[in-house]
């Protein structure tokens, strides 16, 4: 029997998680089903377990593709930019963008309220946005770009916490078309200003 080269196997789980990620958003994790997630990736379930232990970890898999996704992101613009993204995937019809974070992202923060375990193995994953984001805001610092009356890691929760808000906006549905101005805004607080005079 040929051996399966490592672009193939790779590809596969490109696959499984691209049509995952779909599922999920769709579905949430309770309602993506075994045979959701089969029609979604257009895979079997043998096909789907021989790469991923179980749901669980598959599920995992994706929340954590989507972190360092999202970590790439801040390196390079910002964690503004990655909020960004997020309102504009929010805002193509469903199914147009089936690679979106924002489904991920919303089953993340209910499995991180509603189960201890998923908490305690997130927690370990989720630092890497958290030391991206503090990577980026100190060299704006060193580039003079960044407040210097509040300390990075105050600015970088800060920062956190507007995410999770505006996560838990578009969640419950809120008109999303206006927070452009909004996330201008919480851009501007964390730049520093010159003083004039």
């Amino acid at each position: 029997m040929p051996r399966v080269s490592q672009d193939h196997l790779d590809a596969r789980r490109r696959q499984i998680l691209d049509g995952a990620r779909a599922c999920f958003a769709r579905h949430g994790y309770e309602g993506a089903t075994v045979r959701r997630l089969e029609e979604a990736t257009g895979l079997s379930r043998g096909a789907i377990f021989h790469h991923f232990r179980d749901k669980e970890t598959l599920f995992l898999a994706l929340a954590e593709d989507d972190a360092r996704r999202m970590a790439d992101v801040v390196a390079e613009q910002g964690l503004v930019q990655v909020m960004r993204n997020l309102l504009a995937e929010h805002s193509e019809p469903v199914g147009e963008h089936p690679a979106d974070w924002l489904g991920t992202r919303l089953e993340v923060s209910r499995r991180l309220r509603t189960d201890p375990d998923f908490r305690a193995r997130w927690a370990e994953r989720s630092e890497q946005l958290t030391a991206a984001t503090r990577a980026r805001l100190e060299r704006q610092r060193e580039a003079g770009k960044l407040r210097d009356d509040v300390e990075v890691p105050v600015l970088t929760a800060y920062l956190e916490l507007v995410m999770e808000g505006l996560v838990s906006h578009l969640a419950m549905g809120l008109p999303a078309d206006d927070l452009d101005p909004v996330l201008d805004l919480v851009e501007e607080s964390v730049r520093r200003h010159r003083r004039s005079g």
